[in-house]
Parts: structure tokens; C-alpha cells; sequence
């Protein structure tokens, strides 16, 4: 693969949560998100945007997978579905992501198959579960 390109953007988020209320989230940049807790509310809940990160980052990759392959201009849209199975046992968490990537283009199946592989290996999101970082919470 070609050298990995760093780009800076002040990333990250901040969570508030009101009294008696919901989180919003917001970034550096300005994004907000609100975030739901409901079983059938429209929106996103705290898994949703995990998954949500993992997809997005999966076809950003998979269009840098194609232009490094040399075959950008023949691919069309890309869609990833990602969903999850959380563990049985205890700490709570996901213990299976599941990646669903379509490629429409003029591309054959091997090509198709070589940008998902190289997808999954670029993606930051995608080599963040997979090396278990570090986490450490304080109080502020």
C-alpha cells in the first residue's frame, strides 16, 4: 500500500447531559448530535453512533482503497452496513462487529473483493477496535 497520509483536524467530542435530559454531543468542529436512549425513538443511541463511525469510516476507506488500486473512476457508490452482537457475559460490550460493504461500479469481483480487504486495513476506526486501545477516564 501506498505511505499513509496524516491529516490534522482537531477531532473528538463532548458529551452533556442536562438534568432530567438526553446527551447532545457535540465536536470541535460544530457537529452536534442529539443522542437517544429509547427502544423506538428515531435517532441515534450510543451503539448507533459506534457502528455509525465503523460504517462511515469503511466507505471513506474503500474510496482510498480504489483510487490507490487505480480504479476510482469506475467506482460508484459504496454502502456499508454495520451491526454487531453485544456479549453474553460480563464487561457489556460488542463482541462481533459485522461489516456488510456493496461496491457498485464498473469493477469485477476481485477488485471488489481487494478494495474491502484494503478497506478494513486503512480504516482508523476499523484499527482501533481490532488493537484494544487504552482507555483512561478521569475526573475533571
Amino acid at each position: 500500500m501506498g505511505e499513509l497520509k496524516v491529516r490534522t483536524r482537531v477531532t473528538g467530542a463532548l458529551a452533556v447531559l442536562p438534568p432530567g435530559g438526553l446527551p447532545l454531543v457535540t465536536t470541535p468542529t460544530g457537529g452536534t448530535v442529539d443522542v437517544v436512549t429509547a427502544v423506538s425513538a428515531p435517532g441515534f443511541n450510543p451503539l448507533d453512533l459506534l457502528y455509525a463511525s465503523l460504517a462511515a469510516c469503511m466507505v471513506l476507506s474503500a474510496r482510498i482503497a480504489a483510487t490507490r488500486l487505480g480504479v476510482a473512476d469506475r467506482l460508484g457508490e459504496v454502502r456499508a452496513e454495520v451491526g454487531g452482537e453485544k456479549a453474553k457475559d460480563e464487561p457489556s460490550r460488542v463482541e462481533t462487529f459485522n461489516i456488510r460493504l456493496e461496491i457498485a461500479g464498473d469493477l469485477d469481483l476481485a477488485t471488489k473483493q481487494r478494495i474491502v480487504e484494503d478497506a478494513e486495513a486503512i480504516c482508523t476506526v476499523s484499527n482501533t477496535l481490532r488493537g484494544l486501545p487504552e482507555l483512561h477516564a478521569t475526573l475533571g
